[in-house]
């Protein structure tokens, strides 16, 4: 049975819903919230929720939900929801930043890199898989601070338009780079995709906690185009439940997250 099916008593239209089964009429709470959770989010994200038991999405999310305790409590949630609607102060920076360095893992273009411990010793073991295959990852953006980002905004401002820069950059406050989640892989362009590098990633990044943030043909979701280069850091178990239950895409699973988070009864 579908998990966001739509259902009819006496043909006039009910709610959405979740079910144990066709014959369960009595729900649990952990159901009904879910019921109610899903009915918030968007209709794309709905559809985006394969066939499925709810038991089974609710055991999954539940792991995903434990595996915060593998990040630091002093900074933001790998799975904190920011976006061009949800945003970070100017004052947030992640506690701990490690400065990345020349190595033998993997290369930087930049001497100014830095990012979260779980996320640099998540790119350590990402880099180390790579090189297994021969495939060695350069590094060209991580950490971000506030100012910084304002100042990157306002130069493609100036370069493209605000249009245009509306659609490839962050305003300051509401870039995922803030968190220091995120890395982007070089080179910073659509031909990363087509390069032995991207190519890779692409295709195994996942395995390792690393997410797509900006897939192709999202950009009514996300807000900004395909970004082949861009992941972010979320841990193995999100990156599995968001391929299984919201089609791989990262936006949709944060929302779903962060509602479920924020559900009152």
């Amino acid at each position: 049975m579908r998990l966001n099916r739509f259902f009819t008593i006496t043909t006039i239209f009910i709610a959405f819903t979740f079910f144990a089964s066709a014959k369960d009429s009595k729900q649990n709470h952990e159901i009904e919230k879910l019921n109610k959770v899903l009915i918030s989010m968007s209709r794309r994200c709905k559809d985006a929720i394969p066939n499925g038991k709810p038991e089974e999405f609710l055991a999954d999310l539940k792991r995903v939900l434990a595996t915060e305790t593998d990040f630091s409590s002093s900074d933001l949630s790998p799975f904190y929801l920011i976006d061009k609607k949800h945003l970070v102060g100017g004052d947030y920076e992640p506690k701990n930043l490690v400065h990345l360095v020349k190595n033998d893992l993997f290369d930087i273009n930049k001497q100014n890199l830095s990012l979260r411990p779980e996320a640099y010793e998540a790119l350590k073991t990402l880099s180390h898989a790579a090189l297994s295959d021969g495939v060695r990852l350069m590094v060209s953006s991580t950490y971000r601070s506030y100012e910084y980002q304002k100042n990157l905004f306002d130069y493609w401002v100036k370069v493209d338009g605000l249009e245009e820069a509306e659609r490839e950059s962050s305003r300051p406050g509401s870039s995922q780079h803030q968190l220091g989640m995120v890395i982007d892989f070089a080179p910073v362009d659509d031909a990363f995709f087509s390069t032995k590098a991207g190519k890779w990633v692409n295709e195994n990044a996942y395995k390792y906690g690393w997410s797509l943030s900006f897939p192709q043909g999202y950009e009514d979701v996300t807000g900004y185009r395909w970004e082949c280069w861009h992941f972010r850091y979320i841990g193995v178990e999100a990156c599995k439940f968001q391929k299984k239950w919201f089609s791989d895409v990262q936006q949709f699973m944060i929302e779903f997250i962060d509602a479920w988070k924020n559900y009152k009864d």
